[in-house]
């Protein structure tokens, strides 16, 4: 296994934001130490995804439908482009056969990012996102593959939609569809729920993942401070949410160094230490055979 100084273990340098100089973001990464896993969110993103952990030896893949793209929906440009906005998220049933054949590369370790969004829920779309989620789950535990889960809740207005569509929290509805099919590891990325939750996908042999936005918000620092250090990983979720002191430019994975600081901080232990452990949690969910 190559060695890092720091595995930034959610980043998205293969969507429309890194286009034009992916491969500077990349080298620069690789300069200061930092292996970089790009999670698909569809079969372009995952297929580039792949392309760019072929060519960049700190590069790594994570394959696999982000369950707003299950249906239409709304438009991300820094995803998709802007020649892309008149197609928006096309909707995209989940090709077991595409990204089986996408796994074949040794760059790739683990199916995701699927789960399930509840953001923008309409009535329709739960049954959508719950299929392509346990589709990618069964096709993970048929390849040994761990997998990265996106879970995200209902806010303001949109709570209201979520009661009527019929759906729970959204951090409980995946720990019950995982606990019935999951026979893999699995890390929960961009955690928001809360302790009690967290220790609940503990148990079943899930991991839990931290972004920058524990430097600049206080709302995770009980599950950061009482979560295992060997249940953890740090994140940047790039693009999106530049960690302090970065916040109001483009987030690059080697920004991650400042969310394991952050960690060391919240739980007041030696940055070296969290380092290290850090480190060791992602090369042991995701790296092993590499």
């Amino acid at each position: 296994m190559k060695e890092f100084q720091y595995i930034d273990t959610h980043a998205h340098v293969n969507i429309n934001a890194f286009t034009e100089d992916w491969q500077a973001v990349m080298t620069n990464c690789a300069e200061k130490g930092v292996g970089v896993f790009n999670v698909g969110t569809q079969k372009d993103t995952s297929k580039r995804a792949v392309e760019i952990a072929e060519e960049a030896d700190n590069g790594f893949a994570i394959i696999g439908l982000h369950p707003v793209h299950t249906a239409p929906s709304y438009h991300d440009e820094q995803e998709l482009g802007e020649n892309m906005k008149t197609f928006t998220s096309h909707g995209e049933q989940f090709d077991a056969a595409y990204y089986r054949e996408l796994a074949k590369s040794p760059k790739v370790i683990a199916i995701g990012e699927c789960g399930y969004d509840y953001y923008r829920l309409e009535q329709d779309t739960k049954d959508l996102q719950e299929a392509a989620f346990i589709a990618q789950i069964e096709l993970a535990n048929e390849l040994g593959l761990p997998l990265m889960i996106h879970t995200r809740d209902a806010k303001g207005n949109e709570a209201s939609a979520k009661t009527e569509a019929g759906v729970g929290n959204v951090y409980d509805d995946t720990y019950a569809t995982l606990k019935q099919y999951v026979k893999v590891p699995f890390n929960i990325h961009f955690y928001a729920g809360t302790w009690e939750q967290a220790k609940r996908f503990f148990d079943i042999g899930g991991t839990i993942s931290f972004t920058g936005v524990i430097t600049f918000a206080k709302d995770y620092e009980e599950v950061v401070k009482n979560a295992p250090l060997d249940c953890i990983h740090a994140e940047t979720d790039s693009p999106y949410v530049a960690p302090v002191p970065h916040r109001g430019v483009r987030c690059e994975p080697w920004m991650v160094k400042e969310v394991y600081k952050k960690i060391a901080e919240i739980k007041n232990m030696d940055e070296e230490v969290v380092r290290v452990q850090l480190l060791e949690n992602a090369s042991r969910q995701y790296l092993g055979r590499h």
